[in-house]
């Protein structure tokens, strides 16, 4: 008798879905300690000024690296380009594929599919939103700083850009975030129908939050530049190093 012999699956979609799901929570969490750097605008000019200065290594080496932050700046949209490539798998590559699943989303009206639809279309905006905002960042990172943000936003016209970059980024992190937990099975609330409908909760929760505080953050950016477009260039000075003993 013939032996029927079976191809052993290969175990790579697995781990380059693995992959994609790491990538995809690590770049969640940088957004949001992101949106907390970013915020701190709100607490006022000093606290932002801390801030930049901290992660240029200033209060470690008792001078700024700007280049520590083109670094990060790299890192970050390294794992981005993995992250989009990985999840580029998944797209539709074809019309008719598109049209067959349009028409499949249309048919089942799935709450969960059409989200599924919103990543793909945020995350394909992003990208090429996130690169440009990021490459500012790593061509001249000794500018982020009270007014040279806010410089860059009003004087530099990129305030469009960033409030689209905002809406994509937040939609797309909550949402990947809650479908990650619905993969995973974890968290838990009780039976599936309960976990589904509080992880909506809590996704529509982020998305209102992480939204209002990211406009209340770029529209005082928008104003600091406003106030400050007469003498675009000049760079932040501490109040403390204002005072004059």
């Amino acid at each position: 008798m013939k032996k029927i012999l079976f191809m052993q699956p290969s175990p790579w979609p697995a781990r380059l879905d693995l992959i994609q799901s790491i990538s995809g929570l690590l770049l969640a969490l940088f957004m949001w300690f992101h949106m907390l750097f970013v915020s701190s605008i709100l607490i006022g000019k000093d606290a932002f000024w801390i801030m930049a200065r901290f992660f240029e290594g200033h209060f470690f080496f008792s001078k700024p690296y700007p280049i520590i932050v083109s670094i990060l700046v790299t890192i970050i949209f390294t794992m981005i380009v993995i992250h989009a490539i990985l999840a580029l798998r998944k797209f539709p590559s074809t019309w008719q594929q598109y049209r067959n699943f349009s028409s499949h989303m249309v048919a089942m009206n799935h709450s969960d599919t059409t989200l599924w639809m919103v990543q793909v279309i945020t995350g394909f905006a992003m990208f090429f939103l996130a690169s440009v905002h990021l490459y500012e960042m790593m061509m001249e990172p000794e500018l982020i700083d009270p007014y040279g943000s806010a410089d860059l936003v009003w004087s530099g016209h990129t305030w469009p850009l960033l409030m689209a970059l905002l809406i994509c980024v937040e939609i797309h992190g909550s949402v990947g975030l809650y479908r990650l937990a619905l993969k995973w099975g974890w968290p838990t609330f009780g039976d599936m129908d309960k976990t589904r409908q509080t992880l909506k909760r809590i996704m529509w929760s982020l998305i209102v939050v992480l939204l209002g505080l990211g406009f209340l953050a770029l529209s005082t950016f928008m104003r600091i530049g406003k106030d400050h477009a007469s003498n675009k260039g000049q760079l932040y000075t501490p109040s403390w190093e204002n005072k004059h003993p």
